[in-house]
């Protein structure tokens, strides 16, 4: 088999991992920012997360001047904490998430083992996929 028909293949996965974030996005109940991630390992969805509020919280990310609270917890960290809570591991999984991670998103990420990141939308600020690409964990942005 040739390595451009391997590379094809690995996007139509991206792809299809990317589209079922966005779709469990849609579980989150803020309102400003819906964000959706899955951790894959050897083709299999080992994790998934999406942002909201910690378990037995009211389901409310917003305050009344419609600022995400502090405690919310992002996708990102919701699919990595749910891994360690089973019998799991992250080590050498792909991260998919509908937004590039933030920096303290980024922390948890390289600390999981994780080795590859695919994402869709941009984040406003970009410190958490220059810590990454630090980390050598592959970065890919899909658009």
């Amino acid at each position: 088999m040739e390595k451009q028909n391997i590379s094809d293949k690995q996007k139509q996965l991206d792809l299809r991992y990317l589209a079922m974030a966005k779709i469990w996005a849609e579980n989150s109940y803020c309102e400003r920012r819906k964000v959706g991630a899955l951790l894959v390992k050897d083709k299999m969805i080992i994790s998934d997360g999406y942002n909201g509020t910690p378990s037995g919280f009211e389901n409310i990310c917003e305050d009344e001047n419609n600022k995400t609270k502090a405690y919310v917890l992002h996708a990102e960290a919701n699919a990595i904490t749910k891994v360690a809570k089973s019998n799991n591991s992250s080590e050498g999984s792909t991260l998919y998430v509908t937004s590039s991670p933030c920096i303290e998103c980024s922390k948890l990420i390289i600390q999981a083992g994780i080795k590859r990141v695919v994402f869709t939308e941009k984040y406003r600020l970009e410190d958490g996929i220059k810590l990454l690409q630090r980390a050598d964990i592959e970065i890919v942005h899909v658009e």
